[in-house]
């Protein structure tokens, strides 16, 4: 079995889908997170003058 997986892997389209997955949710996470990081909800600083 192990070894039909890294047959497996070897495979250059599932080693490209794999690893774009990979980033895609990476950039998913990071989008998450700055959504959380109040950059929105602060005033603009230069509104007052």
């Amino acid at each position: 079995m192990k070894t039909q997986l890294e047959a497996w892997w070897q495979n250059p389209i599932v080693r490209f889908f794999a690893r774009t997955l990979f980033y895609f949710v990476i950039i998913l996470a990071l989008v998450y997170l700055y959504g959380y990081s109040g950059l929105n909800n602060s005033t603009f600083i230069y509104n007052e003058f």
